[in-house]
């Protein structure tokens, strides 16, 4: 078997085990309200996805490090196994516990696949090559999105809920075949000393640190007094981590891959995951709550995303070599900025052209800077803390997504309740908007538009501001990043 085949089947293993972890997100979504009538757990719906994305989160760190000492291939194979015997766990489930419980194993699995294909890549191809293939790997991503919701909702009228998770496997075993009959390592197996107290130390702060923006947005009242309580204890333990790693023969998060370049990389990527997350759910929210489409209909206005997503990656790559990464970085920022900027300008009767070519602009911008930066990562560190490297920046992304996401849905509902309360109507909870006691305060159609869209409005003002502050952070890169040659 030739050398281009090798790499063309890798890839192929890598985007089918990389849409299998990103699918799940939204065929689960589809299906949670079917899941939570047919086993009455309608209190413990939050948690089907919480323990997903924490489970997934905190593992990352840790594949990292064991594909840095026992190579890529064996790592992402078992973590892919891991995955796909929480899914025939979750397709077996007869109540939520045993659901939730078959999540959290889906989420182990999950952390290899997120951290590990990026890793790989980054082994077997140039930067040219990287930013490609790593763009392809990003499309799966909103590729996912669209197929999800539908599949979802094909395999729940034909079969039943049980096959969202069974449907996986299949799948699954063609990328470990795939994956274990191409991927060639140059391997030294060596001594090892496993970091097991400092692994403990960072999976509990993690959990403190996730949990308490999670649970937190949920309590009523002194929400904020909650989450600090957790973050600060957090923090304590980070502090504790450190003097751990320091000490480790084998630690970990070996502090040498935190360079100047790849510390301001994973900042820009804690910042921008937020911004993305958030804006996939609100521009959705404001498609079809706004502006009263379907959701079939804002499927498709957030298709030209992928598309500009995957046009960047291509396009950008021909000039990493030549005009350097942190050029690109900061030209891909300035497209963000600009994205975002139209993002304001929606109301109540905004015209679907006006977010198509938001979501568009936002999506060159997004697949430039997500994909240049892992790039950056990559080329920051040596081989054997490769890993490691891209694993940090996984779970810091991972991390902005879910403080983003926490931290905008508050601003969100508080923003509709000032709208309210400016219009003199009290007791308004935004959870309850289209139910009875909305109805019973006459609140009109137009109204509930209104509050949501005043909303969103803060929230894009939001999403503008931590744009500038990136793209101030691109102007601090180095001019010649690690590892860089451009060709002159």
């Amino acid at each position: 078997m030739n050398l281009e085949k090798e790499k063309r089947n890798i890839i192929i293993a890598s985007m089918v085990a990389m849409f299998l972890a990103a699918v799940e997100g939204t065929v689960v979504i589809t299906a949670v309200p079917t899941i939570v009538k047919n086993l009455n757990g309608f209190h413990l719906i939050s948690w089907v996805f919480s323990t997903y994305l924490l489970t997934s989160t905190i593992t990352t760190p840790i594949y990292g490090k064991l594909a840095d000492l026992y190579g890529r291939k064996n790592i992402l194979t078992f973590g892919i196994i891991i995955f796909l015997i929480g899914s025939f766990l979750c397709g077996l489930s007869q109540n939520m516990y045993f659901l939730i419980a078959s999540r959290a194993v889906q989420g182990i699995g999950a952390g290899s696949i997120f951290t590990l294909t990026y890793t790989i890549i980054g082994d077997l191809f140039s930067v040219t090559g990287r930013a490609k293939v790593q763009g392809w790997l990003s499309t799966v991503w909103g590729v996912a999105s669209l197929v999800g919701p539908f599949l979802g909702g094909f395999l729940i009228d034909t079969l039943s809920w049980h096959w969202i998770f069974f449907i996986n496997i299949p799948f699954g075993i063609i990328s470990v075949v795939l994956i274990q009959r191409n991927l060639r390592e140059n391997f030294q197996k060596r001594d090892v000393h496993i970091d097991y107290f400092g692994t403990l130390i960072l999976t509990i702060s993690i959990i403190l640190f996730l949990y308490g923006f999670l649970a937190g947005e949920k309590k009523e009242s002194g929400n904020i007094l909650f989450v600090l309580v957790y973050v600060l204890l957090a923090g304590v333990l980070l502090v504790i981590f450190y003097f751990i790693e320091k000490k480790a023969k084998e630690p970990v998060m070996p502090f040498e891959i935190f360079t100047k370049s790849s510390t301001i990389v994973n900042i820009l990527g804690f910042l921008q995951s937020a911004v993305l997350i958030a804006m996939d759910v609100y521009v959705v929210l404001y498609i079809q709550n706004v502006l009263s489409f379907s959701a079939t209909i804002s499927g498709l206005c957030m298709a030209p995303m992928s598309l500009t997503w995957l046009m960047s990656s291509m396009f950008l790559a021909k000039y990493i070599t030549k005009y350097s990464k942190k050029n690109i970085v900061l030209l891909s920022s300035i497209i963000l900025l600009i994205g975002s900027m139209v993002l304001p300008l929606f109301n109540i009767n905004s015209p679907l052209i006006l977010v198509i070519l938001a979501v568009s602009i936002l999506g060159f911008g997004f697949g430039g800077n997500l994909n240049t930066q892992t790039i950056v990562i990559q080329d920051s560190v040596e081989y054997s803390t490769r890993g490691a490297a891209v694993a940090v920046n996984t779970l810091l992304r991972n991390l902005g997504q879910t403080i983003g996401i926490s931290v905008f849905g508050s601003i969100f509902n508080f923003s509709i309740i000032k709208y309210f309360e400016n219009l003199h109507i009290q007791g308004i909870e935004p959870s309850n908007l289209y139910n009875t006691p909305a109805l019973n305060n006459n609140l009109s159609a137009e109204l509930v538009k209104g509050s949501l869209n005043s909303g969103l409005h803060v929230l894009f003002i939001c999403f503008i501001i931590l744009n500038v502050i990136s793209l101030i952070l691109c102007l601090f890169l180095p001019k010649r990043l690690e590892g860089e040659q451009l060709d002159i």
